[in-house]
């Protein structure tokens, strides 16, 4: 029997109920939950000083978008904002279960995409084949470049990070249940303790998942504790986000190396993680174990997605020495939806099961 479906539409409600219109999205399997409008305005002068303000007086936004019922412990969201840079085309705020992150290399891939096709870029030359998106994040101004056809995005995305270095290598943390544990800390627009699983008792490619976010949590935790963060730049940078587990792979090889990265509030990435592969390009730059332009691959261990990284040229972040990170991946479009919130909904602000 053949039906005629009508559009999907929310329900009579009260024209002044807060409505989320959304677009989503993934990178590697990693989601990206994007507001394209309800949201309300984001004040402050500059993009930290909105995401201070989104923080402390919009939170709910993020627990709405984020949380349960409409979300789930390990979505991902991104608020778009006017810059106060010249040449950003736009501006954004991350969002994820447990605050507001500094860099999101798998958002920016799929934002690269999402600014091409909605307009919030101007329309590339005929015969264009790769055009360039500038995004302002919280870390800085990340370039990047979108594949098209015709005006439109093709879906392999590819960015230029902010200046990657290494903050710390062999650091010795005392973790419970694992007693002394070597890391190294990099930054690739956001920090990361990167661990190899071998340390912690662990085969990253075969391991259940839930033990590798239990080890990297108490890493994270660990290292929280005994070792203090700093970034020439700002103390809003200033901070872990979480800890990569890895195959321990770090010289040079054509085959990917895998890892996985357990961040916040043990949320867990299903794709290769996009500053955090570029936070181990840096690392592995640093050693001495990859030179410049020469491209590696970083398969999730979780997903078995693949990001590929590279480092196309030294740069500086204050006293220490850099690179920045050229990372390629693919994104996708999975859908939209609009969320209403009543105000007799005991849940409307969500909940995260512990």
């Amino acid at each position: 029997m053949e039906c005629a479906l009508a559009v999907p539409r929310l329900p009579p409600h009260d024209p002044g109920t807060p409505v989320l219109s959304v677009v989503d999205m993934h990178t590697g399997g990693e989601p990206l939950r994007i507001v394209l409008a309800g949201c309300p305005e984001v004040a402050g002068a500059t993009l930290l000083a909105k995401r201070h303000y989104m923080r402390q007086h919009l939170d709910h936004v993020r627990r709405r978008l984020v949380f349960e019922p409409r979300g789930h412990r390990d979505m991902y969201g991104a608020v778009l904002v006017p810059s106060e840079l010249p040449d950003a085309h736009l501006g954004v705020l991350f969002l994820h279960n447990e605050g507001y992150s500094s860099m999101c290399g798998h958002a920016v891939l799929a934002l690269g995409r999402f600014a091409l096709d909605f307009g919030l870029v101007p329309a590339p030359p005929a015969g264009t084949r790769e055009a360039r998106v500038n995004i302002h994040c919280p870390c800085g101004l990340v370039a990047a470049f979108v594949e098209c056809e015709g005006g439109r995005s093709r879906g392999p995305v590819r960015f230029h990070s902010v200046p990657a270095f290494v903050l710390a290598t062999d650091l010795v943390v005392d973790v419970p249940g694992h007693g002394k544990v070597v890391v190294d800390i990099a930054y690739g627009g956001a920090f990361y303790a990167f661990v190899s699983a071998e340390k912690l008792g662990l085969d990253v490619c075969s391991a259940k998942t839930r033990d590798l976010v239990d080890a990297a949590s108490s890493v994270t935790k660990a290292v929280k504790a005994q070792f203090k963060i700093n970034h020439p730049d700002s103390e809003d940078l200033a901070f872990l986000y979480g800890t990569i587990v890895t195959d321990g792979k770090d010289a040079y090889s054509e085959e990917p190396t895998t890892n996985i990265c357990v961040f916040a509030d043990e949320q867990v990435d299903r794709s290769p993680t996009g500053s955090g592969v570029t936070a181990r390009i840096a690392l592995q730059y640093h050693k001495g174990l990859l030179e410049l332009n020469q491209t590696r691959a970083f398969k999730s261990s979780a997903t078995g997605s693949v990001f590929t990284g590279k480092a196309v040229r030294e740069a500086k972040c204050g006293d220490f020495q850099a690179v920045t990170v050229e990372v390629s991946g693919q994104a996708h479009y999975t859908g939209t939806a609009s969320f209403t919130v009543e105000d007799d909904d005991p849940l409307r602000d969500g909940f995260l099961l512990k």
